[in-house]
């Protein structure tokens, strides 16, 4: 764990890998983060160095989780967190604001009927404990996250920093997909082994998958993991049978009908660094983000006030601590529902598909206790916000459309033809996610790299979203 200092200049040196949590220590002056072992998707500022080794560490941190010196006893405003800590930090109202979700809250639009399916290793023990005081907190509905866990998952232990790296990406999840469709079931599958580069923990994490899916459970999926796709055996031999042969549960997810979503990574245009270093081959994608079965959710950066409406347009997630991923595979061609927008990702599948609110500048509060010397408020950021936000949207959609949307990504890039204000799609023109050294994508009008078809108008795009499907 580092203190980094408060003023924007030094906050915006920090590098991290892969997943981290900030918290705020009560009455300091300084910004306290914690990098996390946890899996593809949040991000925030340096964690140790010395939590980079072990489980393939040199992309993993060791360091995990909310395990903060003191954590908040409450959330405080936008503003004290801009003049206390130099970054913005957002309750769940605000971003159901920012993304115009209240027109169809008012028409009982909640995800009611629906179920998100979400996967993490280990699971959190005290999730439901957690999601209420969450709930209480923001004015939200409680609901009952039905917990399926999935083989022999070990008793946790809160000195295991891999298991408190996972739990907290289990909060971030659960709380987030909750607070956007507070109407839908939640299914939280826990599975045995922490999933890291490579193919380690994956096929638990599809094996889990697949037998829900067999068994009528769950109609979106949210995965905020994932492995760099040359981190696979074979694959700088040009043998991708390693990561081919994972694809069973989504090829049943597409035959179901059920929307698989997966984050599209924190270190931009190359998905795993340390220090700042580019690990591995530039402009390399992530596995599952990258599968053509799967909807990649990127990341944007909000500008919002209290209330959480907008103060200017979302720019592409790039704010020093992290970078929205995105780039081109080196293991899928280019599906056929990209070929609109061939002349970016040529001859390859392309991501993200989507983007939403995923930038630490702009984290997003949630509550833990699952390690009871740590108890309290914390803020998280990075693509594993953005993919659970995103699943809720999902839900939303399936409930106003009265059945599953199975596969989206051809309505997504079919929508793109239509005026925003009918399909909901809101394009991000500005940043880019060059990270780490690494010279990424910026974005532009239309589909990019960066950030996808961009970004949504919640109402507008749930009407499109179900009418298409």
């Amino acid at each position: 764990m580092s203190r980094i200092p408060t003023t924007p200049g030094a906050r915006r040196t920090a590098r991290t890998a892969r997943t981290a949590v900030a918290a705020l220590t009560a009455g300091a002056t300084a910004l306290v983060l914690a990098s996390a072992a946890a899996p593809g998707g949040a991000a925030v500022a340096t964690g140790s160095s010395a939590g980079r080794s072990a489980v393939r560490a040199d992309v993993r941190p060791a360091v995990a989780g909310p395990r903060m010196a003191r954590v908040l006893t409450a959330p405080i405003t936008t503003a004290q967190c801009v003049a206390t800590y130099a970054i913005h930090c957002y309750s769940p109202l605000q971003y159901r604001t920012a993304y115009n979700l209240s027109p169809l809250y008012s028409r009982g639009i909640t995800g009611r009927g629906r179920t998100i399916v979400i996967v993490d290793s280990y699971g959190s023990p005290t999730i439901q404990n957690d999601l209420q005081v969450f709930d209480k907190q923001w004015g939200l509905p409680d609901t009952k996250v039905d917990v399926v866990k999935y083989g022999n998952v070990p008793p946790f232990d809160p000195s295991n920093s891999d298991m408190t790296g996972w739990a907290g990406e289990t909060t971030l999840d659960v709380e987030y997909a909750h607070s956007i469709a507070p109407g839908a079931k939640i299914v939280l599958v826990e599975t045995p082994v922490s999933e890291t580069e490579g193919t380690t923990g994956l096929p638990e994490m599809m094996n889990a998958e697949q037998s829900l899916i067999n068994k009528g459970v769950g109609d979106v999926i949210s995965q905020s993991f994932g492995a760099t796709e040359n981190t696979f055996p074979g694959f700088d031999q040009g043998n991708t049978s390693s990561l081919t042969n994972l694809r069973y549960a989504f090829k049943d997810a597409y035959a179901h009908g059920v929307t698989v979503l997966a984050a599209s990574g924190d270190n931009g245009a190359t998905d795993a660094q340390a220090n700042g270093v580019d690990l591995y081959d530039q402009r390399v994608d992530s596995w599952p983000s990258s599968d053509p079965l799967v909807t990649s959710v990127g990341g944007t950066e909000l500008n919002l006030d209290q209330q959480g409406n907008r103060l200017s347009p979302d720019t592409v997630w790039n704010d020093g601590y992290g970078a929205g991923g995105g780039g081109v595979s080196g293991v899928f061609s280019r599906p056929w529902y990209q070929n609109g927008v061939r002349k970016v990702v040529g001859a390859h599948r392309g991501t993200p598909d989507i983007s939403m609110s995923a930038a630490v500048d702009g984290a997003a509060w949630t509550y833990q206790s699952y390690d009871p010397a740590h108890v309290g408020w914390g803020l998280v950021g990075g693509t594993s916000e953005a993919t659970p936000i995103f699943s809720g949207i999902v839900a939303l959609a399936d409930q106003l459309a009265g059945h599953r949307l199975g596969l989206i990504n051809p309505a997504l890039y079919g929508l793109s033809y239509l005026p925003s204000r009918l399909s909901g799609e809101v394009d991000v023109t500005t940043g880019d996610n060059s990270y780490g050294g690494v010279t990424g994508y910026t974005a532009g009008k239309g589909y990019d790299l960066a950030s996808g078809l961009g970004t949504i108008d919640g109402n507008a795009f749930v009407h499109a979203l179900a009418f298409t499907g």
